[in-house]
């Protein structure tokens, strides 16, 4: 989810005057495009000449496409000045034929479906009555089912550009983008991070152990900063799917990226948003079609208003509840799948086939040109379910081995189960291989601050949470984290490194596919009471000037180093272990506040141990003979000592403890 969530919900986050001046720029800027374009359509009247030479192309999307595809089938939207009114559009390439040709509303959008079934590559001539445009046909680097996902034997390490690294040679002002500033004194400002100071520490992951990098957006968001210190870093508001961010870097610099992560064994995930768009893309201002947008009323009747109480505006009401509820009203569905996300982010209309093809495309054209290896899609249930299944199904028709996960956030098992692919739950496929386990973090925050009782409270909840994966096709593919960008970090701000522990040896040995937050391993905390820039902090160490580099040994605190040492020993041992993998799991409840999940394959078996109370406790092995069997000692996963398995084991206060045997 961006990060708008709590900025636009809660008043208090100090952020409110920041969207009113933005939407006030935006609604300015929406009326003089507007004016503009009245007057370039009201010259093109007037004009004589013939249609040909009125007609101007300035861009298509994709900007190049692959041969070889399963669908052969391709979309070109082509931008220009009136060019909805060119009589004929045609190709002589060998095998590629166009098999319709869509006029939109606006006169200054074409479509253009190609097949190229059996087409090679090369350099294609598409003729626009008298206008030549040439447009590449390019090789793919393999075959689709040759493209790996990313799987539950990964440790995804979730980060935010901006707020990571920065690499030398940062431009901090780039020409030809809306007004912004980088200020790292501000926390709602762009900071400076970007895609090559997260290349120069590919090592430092490879050290971590982590195994796949999922990088919040890098695509262009061309919104300005506000004199009030928003802006949109996070970037979730995209205004050009074909671009990285500059202020990021180039699309070479992210396929480079991704080049060198796969060479050190690293994959890479994308962050997309189908859902809604940035303000300033070049739908806003010129729409393709009527219903482009969902409620698209409000930009056509707001004359610049920045009034969010416009008569058509409808925000969503953020309750996904009703894209599931069989009794759902029609008005309560509408308002979560149709209201916009904020009101500074139009809602794409996935009913529209047209749209939907574009965003298909856009997907698989990343995937071909950079190799991304995965998918996160942001804000999942508030686009239209049948738009994103056939999304998700054209990908697994494609890539059968690729991955993506789904943003889903209720916090009930029984409602993100119905959105995995081939539920029982659902009268309809998603076709989404992986959904976000938001009932982990859920039951996870109220545990980590409550003593584990004999009933509910503490580690009750997270056995209580997993009794219910029954209800998952495959709870392999579940998402787990304990924090994320759009949450208080799972450290508040404070530093009880037990709970974290304790949080952390659940999340990477239970069958689930884990994700970190940045800066966990170095005990980062922050909490988004102020907003949510403070749980997005810097990493020490990313930033030129920065006092202290965490990125190094030497440059991080004692407590620091111990928790990245005992992290990383962790992340090592799971690697490649089969046991936590594939293996069967076994758990206990929670007995005299000692929760106990077991993971056994073959003749192996893995045991987490948590002390959820504060007081020492005694551990009656007797309980759990059904998974040490006669085996009389096991080794500590941490730290390689022996331990021994005799009558009782003692666990110290909030003690947590993996084992093997």
């Amino acid at each position: 989810m961006s990060s708008h969530r709590s900025t636009l919900i809660t008043p208090s986050l100090g952020e409110g005057q920041g969207w009113v001046s933005l939407i006030t720029y935006h609604f300015s800027l929406i009326k003089t495009m507007k004016k503009i374009t009245l007057t370039l359509l009201l010259l093109a009247a007037t004009m004589t000449m013939t249609a040909a030479s009125k007609t101007a192309i300035t861009r298509i999307d994709p900007t190049n496409w692959f041969v070889g595809m399963k669908n052969p089938s391709v979309q070109l939207m082509v931008y220009g000045t009136n060019i909805g009114s060119v009589k004929d559009v045609s190709t002589d390439y060998p095998n590629a034929r166009i098999d319709s040709i869509v006029r939109l509303d606006s006169p200054n959008y074409l479509l253009v479906y190609l097949n190229l079934q059996g087409a090679q590559p090369g350099t294609m001539t598409l003729r626009f009555d008298k206008k030549k445009v040439s447009y590449q046909l390019l090789p793919r680097e393999m075959s689709g089912d040759k493209r790996m996902g990313f799987t539950n034997a990964d440790v995804l390490y979730m980060l935010m550009p901006d707020r990571f690294a920065q690499g030398p040679g940062h431009n901090p002002q780039m020409k030809g983008l809306n007004a912004y500033k980088e200020d790292r004194t501000q926390p709602s400002l762009r900071h400076g991070g970007d895609i090559e100071g997260i290349r120069q520490h590919l090592d430092y992951f490879k050290e971590l152990g982590v195994t796949a990098l999922w990088l919040t957006p890098v695509l262009e968001n061309n919104s300005p900063d506000s004199d009030n210190g928003f802006s949109t870093y996070h970037g979730y508001a995209t205004t050009d799917y074909y671009r990285v961010d500059p202020r990021f870097g180039t699309n070479q610099d992210y396929r480079q990226l991704c080049n060198e992560a796969h060479q050190k064994g690293l994959k890479v995930v994308m962050d997309m948003i189908f859902n809604h768009c940035g303000f300033e893309h070049p739908w806003v201002a010129d729409m393709p079609t009527k219903d482009w947008f969902n409620l698209p009323e409000w930009l056509e009747e707001s004359n610049g208003t920045s009034n969010p109480t416009n008569t058509h505006f409808q925000q969503t009401s953020y309750k996904l509840t009703p894209v599931r509820d069989p009794y759902a009203s029609k008005v309560d569905l509408k308002e979560t799948t149709e209201g916009w996300f904020v009101p500074t982010m139009p809602d794409l209309n996935q009913r529209n086939h047209h749209v939907m093809t574009y965003l298909i495309q856009n997907s698989i054209w990343w995937i071909e040109t950079v190799g991304i290896d995965g998918i996160r899609m942001d804000t999942y249930p508030y686009a239209f379910a049948e738009g994103m299944a056939r999304w998700m199904k054209e990908l697994d028709t494609e890539y059968p081995n690729f991955n993506t996960v789904g943003e889903t956030w209720v916090t009930e098992p029984a409602y993100t189960a119905s959105w995995q692919k081939d539920s029982r739950l659902s009268k309809s496929n998603s076709y989404l291989k992986t959904v976000m386990d938001f009932a982990f973090f859920d039951r996870l925050s109220m545990a980590k601050n409550e003593e584990t009782d004999d009933w509910w409270q503490g580690l009750n909840r997270l056995y209580n949470s997993f009794c219910y994966d029954y209800l998952y096709e495959d709870p392999t593919h579940v998402m787990a984290f304990i924090d994320n960008h759009d949450t208080d970090r799972f450290l508040g701000n404070g530093t009880d490194t037990l709970a974290l522990k304790q949080a952390l040896a659940l999340l990477l040995t239970v069958p689930r596919t884990p994700q970190l937050y940045y800066g966990t391993e170095i005990l980062m905390n922050g909490t988004k009471e102020v907003t949510d820039g403070y749980v997005r902090k810097d990493f020490p160490g990313g930033f030129p000037g920065d006092k202290r580099d965490c990125f190094t040994a030497e440059g991080r605190t004692q407590a620091q180093q111990q928790m990245f040492t005992w992290l990383s020993r962790l992340l090592h041992w799971r690697q490649g272990n089969d046991v936590i993998i594939k293996g069967k799991t076994t758990q206990f409840i929670p007995y005299k506040g000692i929760y106990v999940i077991a993971r056994q394959l073959g003749n192996r078996t893995v045991l987490t141990i948590l002390n959820g109370k504060r007081d020492k406790a005694v551990m009656d092995l007797s309980r759990y003979a059904e998974v040490i069997g006669d085996h009389k000692q096991a080794t500590d996963v941490i730290t390689g000592r022996t331990v021994r398995l005799n009558d009782t084991l003692t666990l110290r206060p909030r003690q947590s403890l993996i084992i093997e045997f």
